[in-house]
Parts: structure tokens; C-alpha cells; sequence
């Protein structure tokens, strides 16, 4: 037999064997696999309860601080200023004295005018003898009807000379009191432009008055206690505000951008009576106490009201919803330890919690390791020490998930 004819077999006859032999392993180790008891495997997570109880609905919006009220003081009069009461952001009350002027023209005209009057006087007293002589005369026939209409015409003459002279003092009077200007409302004054032995006039420009250029303004006054915050929301909540404020008087809490100051606790006073139709918002007013003047006009702050309360809700953290292809659903934890999805409905997400339909009260859901579920998985809980609850919740590991302004808010509700 040629070399090359055994070498061929002899190569073929090798790879023979190792084919066989590599058939008969792969069915001996598929055996074995086969032959194996099936081990369930345990996926670790932790779960939470389904709560039933009362939720306020909460409405969040940006707000400004504004005025109550702001008056603009001004002169009535031409006169120079004589004193200055007051101080730049000083707190004054209603009636206090601002600026004196020099009253001395004004003091020169009532005079003037007392004088007059006197001498009004003195002719209607004059007129009304001589026409009592000329009564008696006209009785005794010595003179003309037409002479005693000449003397009663002169005592209505002298009548509404007296009267004017009695209003010119009057008025003079007046005018003499616009030199002592006091402060109309209660708040705390502004810039102040003028200065003693300004010269001031009505409804002209004072030299340096920046904030007013346009009109003769000595000082503006705003009222800081109590003040208002206003704020915009969207026209869907307007009914329930109105159900609500026909059940009494909604509270309104504003918070300031500053850490550890508290929120200001205030009521609403004030419904628009149109909705904005470019925005689709209600104009809203909210009034505060501000003893501690914390709230200062032009400030702004986050506002917060809760005209409506959902009765008997069903929540669970907001981590134990799981968002499906086309629905969203929880993982109940069955009496075996097995998992099942439950369709859910979410009507509310609010401080970490979610408020939903379509689940029972009091069912154990996953709350945290539902990444790795699917229907039929078996779950064990994990918990952390100091974690359980009295029922066997890992509640608190949910608790601290959350951020700390969020756990405040809950708290205080």
C-alpha cells in the first residue's frame, strides 16, 4: 500500500475518534445538566403598605410682595420747607408730623381776612338799623315803597358780603393748615429729596427727587404691616378655590429663599374677577401679618394653599410605582412571596408620595429592587436594623430616600 494512501487513513481514522468522543461528553455533561435540581432564585428588595387617609391637594406658585397701601406726600401749597420730622425709612403713625412749612403768607391772609370779615359785620349791622328806620317810616307814610327796597336791598348785599368773608376765613384757615403735612397712613417712609429751606410747590419738580421726577413728591409712605402677596394659578383651580372660600377662609403659607427661616402663614383675601385670557391664570391676593417685617414689597416668595382635600385616598411612595409600556402599575407581594403586577391609576404626586386607584388598602407592595422582577418572581425583604415598623414595614429606609425640604413639608402637614 502506497505511504500516502495509510497516511490518509490513518488521519481519517483520528478524526473518527475525536468526533465520537466529543459526542458521547456533550451528551454526558447534558445529562448531568438535566438530572440537576431546579433552584429558585430570590430576589432581595423592600417592600411598603398601600395607606388610606386624607390628602390635602397643595398649590404651589411664584408670588410678589406688595403694598397694602403707598401714599405719595405732597405740598398743597408754595411755601419753604422750616423742619424736617422725620428720617429716611423711618416707621411712622398715622398722624405724625412730616415737614413744617413757613406759614407766615398764610398767617398774613387770615389776617387779612378776619379783618374783612369784621368789617362785613359791621355794614349787614348798619344795613339791617337803617332799615328798620326806614320800616318805621314807610308805616307812617314819610317815605316811598321804592326808598325801602333801596334799604333792603342793601342789607342782602351786606348779608352776602359777610357770608363771602366768613368762607374767605374759612378757606384761609385751611390753607394755614396745609403747613403742618402729617403722615395719612401708618408704614415707613422713603427717600426724602428736600431738606429745610427747600422751597417746595404743587405739582412741580423738585431738584434731586430721582424716584419722582414728574411731580413735587416730599416722601412716600408704605404700609409693611400687615402686607400682601400676589400670585397667579391656573384656571382649572378656579372652582375649587371658590368652593372652598364659601367654606371659610382658605390659609396661605409663603416661603421666603432664605435657609432656616419659617414659612409666613397668611389667608387669601382676593379672587380676580376675570381670568387672564393670553395666560389662562387668576389674579389671587393673599394677606400676612408682618410684625417681624420679613416680607418686604418687591420680594419674592413661593406661595402654598390647599383649597381641596382628597377624602380616604390611597398612597404609596412615589418609588413603588412602576411605569409599564402602556400603563403604570405596582408589584403586590403575594402570601408566597411571589410578585404581581397591579394596574394603578395616579391622580396626584405630592412630597414624595403618590396618590393612585386601583389598589386595596393595607396590600404589601416592592418598593425598592423591582428592576429585577417580573410576574412570578420571588421576593425576600431586606431589612436594615432599626428599619421595622410594628407590622413589619420597611417604612423609615423610604423615609430617608427622600430629601430633607421634602420630609419637612410632609411634617408640617
Amino acid at each position: 500500500m502506497p505511504t500516502k494512501q495509510r497516511i490518509r487513513i490513518m488521519v481519517f481514522g483520528i478524526l473518527l475518534v475525536v468526533l465520537i468522543t466529543s459526542t458521547w461528553v456533550w451528551r454526558n455533561q447534558s445529562t448531568m445538566t438535566n438530572t440537576r435540581p431546579t433552584e429558585v432564585e430570590t430576589v432581595q428588595i423592600v417592600s411598603t403598605v398601600v395607606t388610606q387617609s386624607d390628602v390635602p391637594v397643595r398649590l404651589t406658585a411664584n408670588g410678589t410682595v406688595t403694598a397694602q397701601q403707598t401714599v405719595d406726600v405732597r405740598p398743597q401749597i408754595s411755601a419753604i420747607i422750616k423742619t424736617v420730622h422725620i428720617k429716611e425709612g423711618q416707621f411712622v403713625l398715622k398722624g405724625d408730623r412730616l415737614f413744617t412749612l413757613d406759614a407766615r403768607t398764610e398767617n398774613a391772609n387770615l389776617s387779612k381776612a378776619k379783618a374783612q370779615l369784621t368789617k362785613s359785620r359791621a355794614d349787614l349791622a348798619n344795613a339791617v338799623r337803617n332799615l328798620k328806620r326806614q320800616r318805621d317810616l314807610f308805616q307812617q307814610k314819610f317815605i316811598s315803597q321804592a326808598a325801602l327796597d333801596v334799604a333792603q336791598n342793601q342789607v342782602d348785599s351786606s348779608q352776602g358780603q359777610f357770608d363771602f368773608d366768613q368762607a374767605t376765613v374759612q378757606a384761609n384757615y385751611v390753607m394755614r393748615s396745609f403747613s403742618e403735612i402729617a403722615a395719612p397712613i401708618s408704614g415707613r417712609t422713603g427717600v426724602i429729596p428736600v431738606h429745610p429751606g427747600s422751597l417746595v410747590q404743587p405739582n412741580s419738580v423738585i431738584p434731586g427727587n430721582v424716584t419722582q421726577p414728574r411731580s413735587a413728591v416730599l416722601v412716600s409712605i408704605t404700609q409693611i404691616d400687615p402686607i400682601n402677596v400676589s400670585f397667579t394659578l391656573p384656571e382649572r383651580e378656579l372652582v375649587a378655590l371658590q368652593q372652598a372660600l364659601i367654606k371659610g377662609d382658605i390659609s396661605v403659607r409663603a416661603e421666603l429663599d432664605l435657609v432656616g427661616e419659617p414659612a409666613q402663614k397668611g389667608r387669601l383675601i382676593f379672587v380676580d374677577n376675570a381670568v387672564d385670557a393670553e395666560s389662562g391664570t387668576i389674579q389671587l391676593k393673599a394677606e400676612f401679618p408682618n410684625t417681624n417685617h420679613h416680607l418686604w414689597p418687591g420680594m419674592f416668595v413661593t406661595v402654598m394653599l390647599a383649597p381641596n382635600m382628597l377624602v380616604d385616598a390611597l398612597t404609596v411612595p412615589v418609588q413603588a410605582v412602576q411605569t409599564g409600556p402602556e400603563k403604570k402599575f405596582l408589584y403586590l407581594i403575594g402570601e408566597d412571596s411571589k410578585v404581581t403586577p397591579q394596574t394603578i391609576k395616579v391622580r396626584l404626586v405630592q412630597d414624595g408620595l403618590a396618590v393612585i386607584e386601583g389598589a386595596v388598602p393595607g396590600t404589601r407592595v416592592v418598593l425598592e429592587g423591582a428592576q429585577h422582577l417580573r410576574p412570578g418572581s420571588v421576593v425576600v425583604e431586606t431589612l436594615t436594623e432599626g428599619s421595622e415598623d410594628g407590622s413589619g414595614n420597611n417604612i423609615s429606609k423610604f423615609v430617608d430616600l427622600r430629601t430633607p425640604d421634602k420630609i419637612g413639608k410632609a411634617e408640617d402637614n
